[in-house]
């Protein structure tokens, strides 16, 4: 690309069997929060396949965020925002949000980003909101493939802080915060999409 809009070939083969679990999952108007979204791609196929959604992507760094918007602004769809700087750990926009994704994000943060993902979702998410959550995670009831687990022997070589999460640890975490697994679906690649539900008695307080 001769502009600020970054490609990501691993979003152009997944981006589609994501829209699909995220449409069963919200099959209505939505306004949706996006941490982590990279290069943006995602944010502005699924914004143009969902007209009914008002998407909100956000990314930490700078370079991500001049990606997101050279391609927001190259759409030019009007349910998509300008991105946010958004640190999971950190300061929260208020909210509520009907649904909040994320993208490739666990393994490639500390274990502190998961907790607080999950206590912002606890607070920011509408009463049966969703929490999307896609990438490549450790389950005790089946064997890690191996380019799974070299990829996250890969990861920890890089920063020991990072690596694939472990599903009921992970579980564990989103069940305090009233986050309930909803739908677990094999995508390509080895990777899980994952569907939690917000308790619908509880009230977001966000």
């Amino acid at each position: 690309m001769t502009d600020a809009r970054l490609q990501s070939p691993a979003a152009a083969r997944n981006r589609e069997p994501i829209l699909e679990v995220l449409e069963a999952a919200l099959p209505g108007p939505a306004r949706v929060l996006e941490l982590a979204a990279g290069s943006g791609e995602h944010a502005c196929h699924f914004a143009a396949a969902r007209a009914d959604w008002q998407w909100q992507p956000s990314d930490p760094a700078p370079m991500a965020r001049a990606s997101i918007d050279a391609w927001r602004l190259s759409t030019e769809l009007p349910n998509l925002a300008a991105p946010l700087a958004l640190d999971a750990t950190g300061d929260w926009p208020a909210g509520p949000y009907d649904a909040i994704v994320a993208i490739n994000l666990l393994h490639i943060s500390p274990w502190e980003v998961t907790e607080a993902l999950m206590a912002r979702a606890g607070e920011r998410l509408v009463p049966g909101g969703v929490l999307f959550l896609y990438g490549p995670y450790r389950r005790a009831e089946c064997p890690t493939a191996a380019s799974n687990l070299a990829f996250d022997a890969d990861l920890r070589a890089r920063d020991p802080r990072w690596g694939l999460r472990d599903l009921a640890e992970v579980t564990a975490v989103a069940e305090r915060h009233g986050l309930r697994l909803e739908r677990l679906v094999e995508m390509p690649a080895n990777n899980l999409s994952l569907v939690w539900r917000r308790d619908p008695g509880d009230e977001a307080t966000g």
